[in-house]
């Protein structure tokens, strides 16, 4: 189940064996006995231990990058693009957790002192996605083991060896090995663990089905449990001053990653003035991305995950096409081995194609044409998600405007979506709920906890 299947070359690289129940047993007990000594006097030194993690990374950045390539195909460029920004992501919850988890004092009306601690809660069961397997795991792990908490972590299933790697560099960096475990376990034991009274929450990133079956898991067993699903973020156009940079944006928002990220540009929704021209140079762009080995620093494109992946996307595509859509390129496997997709153009995508309702996770995009900014809002909400978005306008008024009117957790404007340490990450709707990064994320799985004292 656990095993590194090489989406370039099609070859396995390497397999791990599944925990067996007495395996798990004893790293769930391990965890709930290190949460006893790993309290809140031990919060500096947790915070100096994100600190060297952050520092290991870059130390061993072209290693860890290495591996991002052989589990899931990424661009050696931006492997190492995502080890830098998870070592950004250790440091960041190191230099603020202090003033993050500091004593809250508040008015009370009735006199005396009251004050909010914010106090861990306990062992924590992360389950994690294959698309970013270091970043993911650290906005997760990072904020909930500086605030106190323990940690069992489930890697997807084709990313042993990168959660492997992390955990050595958390060990190395002074986190107990009881205080946070690697877990290969089965979705059998993973309910088992969720209803354990030891485990405190839940953190999922992935699929909506994974989501809506961990929570279901988790509400019967009384946990909180944080989502953060899938989405179909809108990337819309009203005005421009540089057309051709806002192409490279929208392409760029398209295509990082192969097009598999859950906050990527998946629909180009543009005012029809610009339309035309934009479709013709949006397109020129997409056909002239570099589509080849993810070794090599000059690839913009590689391979999927996986070929089961790639199959998914193509399967979106044909049904779009079948029902009317038009191709302005791509829409093919590329020839030879690896699970790759050209990059795809979609125009004429209606409601009743799969690619209108559903999440195109690859290098595919939907450009919708539009009369105006409120066509333009009416047509981002339709979707079932509401994760993320872009508008681009000279106004940044009307910008802002149309921002307030988006139904999702976050919008960039004049941007395109990203992420920062500093910048809290989650959606509405059926991409999930909660927040990770920022001063948010390290909420999540804190005890606020009133003590007051009133006045004599």
């Amino acid at each position: 189940m656990y095993k590194v299947i090489n989406p370039f070359t099609g070859g396995v690289e390497r397999e791990y064996e599944a925990h067996t129940d007495a395996g798990l047993e004893k790293l769930l007990t391990a965890a709930h006995s290190a949460y006893g000594a790993w309290d809140i006097s031990q919060r500096q030194r947790r915070a100096e231990a994100l600190k060297r993690i952050g520092d290991i990374f870059l130390e061993r950045r072209d290693e860890l990058a290495e591996i991002l390539v052989r589990e899931m195909g990424k661009p050696i460029r931006e492997a190492r693009d995502e080890v830098s920004l998870t070592a950004s992501i250790f440091k960041y919850y190191a230099e603020n957790s202090e003033a993050f988890l500091a004593d809250e004092a508040i008015e009370a009306h009735a006199g005396g002192e009251a004050v909010i601690r914010k106090e861990p809660v306990g062992t924590l069961l992360g389950i994690m996605p294959w698309n970013f397997p270091y970043y993911q795991i650290a906005r997760f792990a990072g904020p909930n083991l500086v605030a106190g908490n323990c940690v069992l972590l489930k890697p997807a299933p084709q990313c042993p060896e990168s959660a492997l790697a992390l955990a050595e560099i958390f060990y190395d960096a002074g986190i107990p090995r009881d205080a946070y475990s690697t877990i290969f376990a089965t979705n059998e034991q993973i309910h088992q663990l969720i209803a354990d009274p030891r485990i405190a929450g839940v953190s999922v990133t992935g699929s909506e089905r994974a989501g809506s079956a961990v929570a279901e898991a988790a509400g019967k067993n009384l946990k909180k449990v944080i989502l953060e699903l899938g989405g179909s973020d809108a990337f819309i156009v009203l005005d421009t001053d540089d057309l051709d940079a806002t192409v490279d944006a929208a392409v760029g928002a398209r295509v990082y990653n192969a097009g598999q990220m859950c906050n990527a540009a998946k629909r180009m929704i543009v005012v029809e003035q610009l339309y035309d021209e934009f479709v013709t140079r949006f397109t020129a762009k997409m056909k002239s991305l570099v589509v080849g080995d993810p070794r090599e620093d000059g690839t913009d494109l590689g391979p999927l995950s996986s070929v089961q992946a790639a199959d998914s996307l193509l399967e979106q595509i044909r049904d779009a096409v079948d029902r009317g859509a038009t191709v302005h390129t791509g829409g093919r496997r590329v020839e030879g081995p690896g699970a790759f997709v050209e990059p795809t153009v979609l125009t004429d995508v209606k409601p009743g194609m799969r690619a209108y309702t559903e999440e195109l996770f690859g290098p595919a995009a939907v450009i919708y044409r539009v009369p105006d900014a409120d066509a333009a809002v009416e047509l981002a909400n339709s979707t079932p998600y509401g994760l993320g978005g872009a508008v681009f306008s000279k106004d940044l008024d009307t910008a802002r405007q149309v921002a307030a009117r988006l139904d999702t957790g976050m919008v960039w404007i004049n941007s395109a979506q990203g992420t920062s340490p500093e910048l809290p990450f989650g959606g509405t709707k059926r991409s999930g709920f909660g927040r990770e990064l920022g001063p948010l994320g390290i909420e999540e799985f804190i005890n606020k906890k009133l003590v007051y004292i009133p006045r004599p």
